[in-house]
């Protein structure tokens, strides 16, 4: 029996998705030689995501035997975004956008009820989202949903490149006419690899890991020191090429206008498939590194922690103090000076730079034969300027 693509589309947009589309379930051959060439040029760094192995992230058979289908959804997480009110007396780290809510769960849920449409005509069907399983750029571009972006983002019209994307991969005959791609949206503009504070974007399409902030802050071992100072108050992702890409700045302003009561266009918005939780855009950086590491697990365990231990979060955390915290504060100069003591090396290695970036004139000698903390003891780090 052919499934009425019509149906799944529009139970996908009922779901809360801001654009669905639906393609053929071939092997992504493009994708694939490039995840092969961009690993073989060490670009991933040590990132997996996909690039563990490319010949399975880009052959959705290899998720589903028989696939011959995928149902490709965009949740606009921009439109979920809530203010937030902070005490501007203590040091707080952004978090990107991407990040201040769990979009993918939502996404999944909307997704899933087109599998299970799919499901009970007698058909299998998998959701496939923030996953090594597929590469959902490349999916999104073959269903039409959005163009390439400079940024190697997927910008969807009417949400720009706010979205987080993810599939539906079926066995089921499906019923549609071949979409037609999305044509650059993006011309002359570079807006993006201009705006990259670490130069990331190496080219039009194609991101270097090894200098991008968000892979970093995900990276396991020693934060870069080349890259600490841009780091700036991010603890969590970075925004930046989203934040200057024109069709997202669009998007800002008319927030701005809608939370000042002059924009009436989001009045009647259904308040189903929502983000329930609160959403999170700054975090208090003090707070996080006086946090046990189960406190640190239990407020931040969904985000993507390396091998799940806590101490990178305090890695980071320290960066972040170094960059923004005022030194006078006498509970900024406790943090850095439990963190000079902790029993593990990256932390002390870390508390190390903080200290000399804040200018506080104190380090310690302890743990100065671990080869961690004696890279930063013998660092020069200036101190900031505007202390």
């Amino acid at each position: 029996m052919m499934i009425d693509v019509e149906q799944l589309l529009t139970a996908g947009r009922q779901a809360g998705l801001h654009a669905v589309g639906v393609c053929h379930a071939k092997p992504f051959v493009d994708a694939s030689r490039i995840l092969h060439e961009r690993k073989r040029a060490g670009l991933h760094s040590t990132m997996q995501f996909t690039y563990r192995n490319p010949d399975r992230s880009t052959d959705p058979d290899k998720l589903l035997p028989g696939a011959s289908t995928l149902i490709v959804g965009a949740l606009d997480y921009h439109s979920q975004e809530s203010p937030e009110r902070i005490d501007g007396s203590k040091p707080w780290a952004r978090v990107a956008a991407y990040s201040q809510a769990d979009y993918y769960s939502v996404l999944r849920q909307s997704l899933e009820i087109v599998a299970s449409m799919i499901r009970a005509a007698g058909y299998k069907a998998v959701v496939s989202a923030d996953e090594n399983h597929l590469v959902d750029r490349a999916v999104a571009h073959r269903a039409g949903i959005g163009w390439w972006g400079k940024s190697a983002s997927i910008l969807v019209p009417g949400a720009g490149s706010m979205v987080v994307l993810g599939a539906v991969v079926t066995d089921a005959p499906v019923d549609y006419q071949k979409p037609e791609l999305l044509a650059d949206g993006c011309g002359p503009c570079r807006r993006c690899i201009d705006g990259c504070p670490t130069g990331a974007i190496i080219a039009p399409g194609t991101v270097d890991a090894r200098r991008c902030l968000a892979w970093l802050l995900q990276a396991e071992g020693v934060f870069d020191p080349r890259f600490r100072v841009a780091l700036g108050d991010r603890i969590y992702g970075c925004d930046d090429c989203s934040e200057v890409c024109p069709p997202n700045r669009v998007r800002f302003h008319r927030s701005r206008r809608q939370r000042n009561g002059s924009d009436q266009s989001l009045k009647n918005k259904p308040e189903d498939h929502t983000v329930s939780s609160e959403n999170v855009s700054r975090v208090p950086v003090l707070d996080m590194l006086a946090a046990s590491d189960s406190e640190l697990m239990a407020t931040y365990g969904r985000w993507y922690i390396p091998k799940r231990q806590p101490r990178y979060l305090r890695r980071n955390a320290l960066v972040v103090l170094g960059n923004i915290a005022d030194p006078s504060q006498p509970d900024v100069r406790m943090a850095v000076e439990r963190a000079l003591t902790d029993r593990d090396p990256l932390i002390v290695a870390h508390a190390v730079w903080c200290a000399k970036r804040l200018g506080l004139g104190f380090v310690t000698a302890a743990m100065k034969d671990d080869p961690m903390v004696a890279a930063e003891m013998e660092r020069d780090v200036p101190q900031r300027a505007d202390l």
